[in-house]
């Protein structure tokens, strides 16, 4: 690997971290993955763990055949419990920060669950600390399990309106794929991917196969499958440059998903 950081560790000795010089020099760094073979793959909270048995069994079954061949990051969203929870949070007026904390608590709950469903093929549910081993158990199990919402409980940044947490499950999961340097990220819903609105309350609705995140933004379907703010995220990574969103509900979309097919959406950042 060659060293492109020549005169960075003079300009860090010397310069504020925010001098355009310092950070074009470290933007000049050769990029690095670290998790190059993995997929980060989200399993919803309301639309896929909520449902119970229904939804899940299947899934479980699906997700211990595909890891055979794939090495996965499964993710675990939140769901109508921390809808609950943000309803009387909210109610208390009580900051963004602290909602964060109690959505993170459904979260983690669900990736208990899904870890318990798993357990006796040997697929493991993570949190803080422990997802310095996900190297190791990718290695042993080509699976493991951590809880979507990302960890910024009080110094989570407030919304320009209202008090919900702008940044749930969604985003934590992209931002862990796009940290690990991932070459995928699956987010499995209970609808066939992105519509022009919302099919559950709108019959009107039309499928969006691909789209991009400035052309989600130019139709203002701020009503999506997806976090809204997540797609900022989306627009300045590096290594993870479109998501795709799959029904899980569906036996063997997953698997077809990461065979590289396109079905469901795929929200690309340019």
């Amino acid at each position: 690997m060659a060293d492109t950081t020549a005169g960075l560790d003079a300009l860090l000795m010397q310069r504020s971290l925010n001098d355009a010089q310092l950070l074009a020099a470290a933007e000049a760094a050769e990029d690095f993955r670290i998790l190059p073979d993995a997929t980060v793959i989200k399993i919803g909270g309301q639309s896929i763990i909520d449902r119970g048995r229904a939804a899940l069994y299947p899934l479980v079954d699906e997700i211990v055949a595909v890891r055979k061949a794939h090495k996965l990051l499964i993710g675990t969203g939140a769901g109508t419990r921390a809808r609950h929870l943000y309803s009387i949070a909210a109610g208390l007026n009580l900051p963004a920060g602290v909602l964060s904390q109690l959505g993170a608590s459904v979260a983690n709950q669900n990736a208990v669950i899904l870890g318990q469903l798993l357990a006796k093929y040997g697929i493991s549910a993570v949190d803080g600390a422990g997802l310095s081993a996900v190297p190791l158990y990718l290695a042993e199990v080509n699976a493991v399990i951590f809880s979507g919402m990302p960890p910024y409980g009080l110094w989570m940044r407030a919304a320009p309106d209202g008090v919900i947490p702008p940044y749930r499950t969604d985003a934590g999961c992209f931002l862990l794929a796009e940290q690990f340097g991932c070459k995928a990220m699956i987010f499995v819903k209970d609808e066939k991917g992105l519509y022009t609105a919302n099919p559950k309350t709108s019959k009107d609705a039309t499928f969006i196969p691909k789209i991009s995140v400035d052309e989600m933004k130019a139709q203002g379907l701020h009503d999506s499958i997806l976090e809204f703010p997540m797609l900022d995220l989306l627009k300045t990574a590096r290594h993870v440059r479109e998501v795709q969103v799959v029904n899980g509900l569906v036996p063997g979309n997953l698997t077809r998903a990461l065979a590289g097919e396109h079905i469901g959406t795929i929200i690309t950042a340019s």
